[in-house]
């Protein structure tokens, strides 16, 4: 039988801006990974997120980024190692506060854009995360891109690791993602997408821009929140998985 996580990054409206369909798209969803205010998100949205996926019953993550409200944390920043271990620690213990407060427990730590992408490529900071993970809660799990240096840091010092896959994103020969600032980095043809996580979770492939296949590990599939489409996306994929005979819940359900 096949098994996957299915997650969503929410709680990224801010102030008086709204953005993305969060309450609907936490009925197809088995992991949040809530915003924690510096790349989107502000207190009172991080409040709300969190009550709503406890009232669903979604496993909740922190989603910490690059302290960059105007880029939406997807411009690349010069941090130090101690400036990435330090920023992630702030933003998770922001998250777990509120986590905490309303009775419930962090599950897993998923970095957001362009912090993400530096740590999957550069060993300091994938380092400097997963120990500020490990500091925090040993019983966190770290999603991180599917072969990455970041889940290879979790996985040095004992950390639950979940590889993470892009329903929407196309792939270079390496396994990285195309750069946003690419072409053709964002699927926009919903049943081309289903496709290709379908082909990821059962076969441990995906075709990269340059067409050739890449092997690849999928414990977690991405879905974006942000979307013009992302709710109909939503649930077109937690259907059509189903109906591939794939068990949608949590990394730590799965075996």
């Amino acid at each position: 039988m096949y098994r996957v996580d299915l997650n969503c990054d929410l709680g990224e409206s801010f102030g008086a801006y709204r953005m993305g369909n969060d309450e609907e798209i936490l009925a197809f969803i088995s992991s949040a990974n809530i915003a924690c205010g510096y790349h989107a998100g502000d207190p009172s949205t991080m409040r709300h997120t969190v009550q709503m996926a406890l009232e669903k019953g979604v496993a909740i993550g922190a989603h910490p980024g690059l302290p960059d409200l105007i880029g939406f944390g997807r411009r690349t920043m010069d941090i130090s190692q101690r400036e990435a271990h330090d920023i992630v620690l702030y933003q998770m213990g922001a998250l777990h506060a509120f986590v905490k407060a309303q009775g419930g427990i962090m599950h897993h730590v998923k970095p957001h854009g362009a912090l993400y992408n530096m740590a999957a490529q550069n060993d300091s900071l994938a380092e400097a995360i997963a120990e500020a993970v490990y500091s925090l809660d040993t019983e966190l799990i770290l999603y991180g891109l599917s072969g990455s240096r970041l889940v290879k840091a979790a996985e040095k010092i004992g950390l639950r690791s979940a590889h993470e896959v892009f329903a929407d994103r196309t792939y270079q020969n390496d396994g990285s993602l195309t750069s946003r600032r690419q072409p053709n980095a964002v699927l926009t043809d919903t049943d081309e997408a289903v496709s290709q996580v379908i082909r990821m979770v059962k076969e441990g492939k995906v075709t990269s821009q340059q067409g050739t296949d890449v092997m690849i590990k999928a414990d977690t599939v991405c879905i974006h929140g942000d979307g013009v489409h992302a709710l109909s996306f939503a649930k077109q994929i937690r259907s059509q998985l189903e109906n591939e005979q794939i068990t949608i819940e949590t990394v730590s359900h799965q075996t």
